[in-house]
Parts: C-alpha cells; structure tokens; sequence
C-alpha cells in the first residue's frame, strides 16, 4: 500500500509540474522576448538575448499610452473590487449567521447569477447604461462587474463564515457589541483567508476584462489596459518585441498582487470548499 501511495504521489506531481510548465513556458518567453532587438527575435525567438534592450519598456510605455490605460484600469479594478467585497461580506455575514424566513431563497438567487453567463447580458447591459446616460463612463464597467462577482464572492464567504463558532459573537454582545462592531472587528480578521481569495479573483478578472470595455467605452481617455494593448497591437504590428514589452507591463500587477496573497488564496479556497 505504501508503494501505491508513493506511485500516485508521482503521479499527480508529474502532472502539476507538466501543467505549471506548459502555462509558464509562454509566459517565459513573452519576458524573453521583450528584451531583444527586433533583428534579434526575427532570427530565432527562442533564443536568449544578447543584450538586453531595457528601452523596449520605455518606448512601448510611450508608443502605447499605457500610462492613461494603467491608471483607468487601476481606478475601476479598485473601486470594483473593494465595493463587491465589501457588500459581498455584508451578505454574507447575515446569510451565516443570522435565520430569517427567506435566507434559503435569498442565497438561493445569489448563487443562481453564478449559472448565467456573463456576455449574455451584454446587449442588456448597454441598453440600461444607455438609458441611465452612463455610458462610456467609469460607473458603467464598475455597476456591471460589481453585480457579476457578488455571486462569487458570497459563495466563498459565507461557507467560510458559516464554520465559525456562535460563541465569539455571544460573548461580543455579552461585552455590548453591535452588530457591525462584531462583523468589522471579529468576523472580518478572521475572514482574512477567504477574503483574499476573492480579492484574487475579482481582481484579475476585472484587470483582464476587455468584452465590456469594448463596448461600453469609447473615449480614448477611459480606456482600459486590454483595449490599450489591443489598440498597440493594431498601431505596432510589426514590433513584436514592444508589444511582448507591453504585454509583460501588464502582466506586472496581477503577478505581484498574487505573490503577495498567495497564501491566503491557498487557504481560503480550501477553507471555503470544505465548510461550503
């Protein structure tokens, strides 16, 4: 048994690393790539660099107006993430942990926006925005990805939540604490694990999103970092080492974002899977 156990142990290593290097691997090359002169990657583009062309950033955040895009991005990814996750903790505090006549079906509908997809609200979403006279406006991607990810979000949380003992929060009223004193100050620290699971995930969808974007803003001026990058691909076509530089300039944020939460991703998802 113990030769089974090691041989499956083997098993699932060899297919996790075999996976990490096949997403890694392009990735790997993209940051290769943005360090080589033009006549350097249409030589070989598996080939390392010689010399690395720093000016490549310079230049592709010149060319690319990603100054502009970056803080757009920044600006709606910010306000989106900390309005779903806020309201998202909200819900899910009373859907843990308070019984009222309509908690099944409450969550019951919250879960049901995670079975629709996204893009076929699309057309939808631009004629409301139209009518509200939001469109091509911040608050038409921050109401939209906003209400998309509160579903998300509510399903983690509140498994997460629903495991704590009652016996923090009665000894909380016991001491004369509220009910917002008790979610802010108790509840949220130890939620902290799942917390940054959601914030990941909101995060670099909101970061990436580019459907909605596109569609609802057409302003040069409020354009995010995916239409930037597209809108360089269709200006430098040929300079296919600034638009890996470009790229990779984008990628920055999201990397170090997880780098810095990844723990806590790890144990919220696992947290919140279990006590879901």
């Amino acid at each position: 048994m113990e030769r089974i156990g090691k041989i499956k142990h083997f098993i699932i290593y060899a297919f996790l690393i075999l996976f990490a290097v096949i997403n890694l691997l392009p990735l790997f090359w993209m940051v290769v790539d943005s360090f080589k002169s033009e006549q350097e990657y249409a030589a070989n583009p598996f080939s390392l660099p010689t010399v690395l062309h720093f000016s490549n950033y310079a230049k592709a955040w010149e060319v690319a107006n990603m100054g502009t895009y970056y803080k757009n991005s920044i600006i709606i990814t910010a306000v989106s993430v900390i309005v779903t996750v806020l309201l998202g903790a909200l819900a899910s505090y009373f859907l843990s942990r308070f019984e009222f006549k309509l908690r099944g079906i409450t969550y019951g509908i919250f879960l049901l926006g995670m079975l629709i997809p996204i893009h076929a609200t699309l057309i939808p979403i631009f004629h409301i925005m139209q009518k509200l006279r939001l469109l091509d406006t911040s608050l038409s991607l921050i109401l939209p990805y906003t209400a998309f990810h509160l579903s998300l979000t509510i399903f983690i949380l509140e498994g997460f939540m629903r495991g704590f003992p009652k016996d923090m929060e009665e000894s909380a009223v016991m001491d004369g604490c509220g009910v917002f004193r008790i979610f802010w100050y108790i509840i949220l620290p130890i939620t902290r694990p799942a917390m940054a699971t959601v914030i990941i995930l909101n995060f670099v969808y909101n970061w990436n999103e580019y459907l909605f974007a596109l569609v609802l803003i057409n302003s040069s001026e409020l354009k995010t970092l995916p239409l930037g990058l597209a809108n360089f691909v269709g200006i430098e076509t040929a300079s296919l080492t600034l638009q890996m530089a470009a790229l990779t300039i984008a990628l920055i944020p999201i990397i170090l974002f997880y780098l810095i939460l990844q723990k806590q991703l790890v144990n919220g998802m696992t947290a919140g899977a279990v006590k879901g």
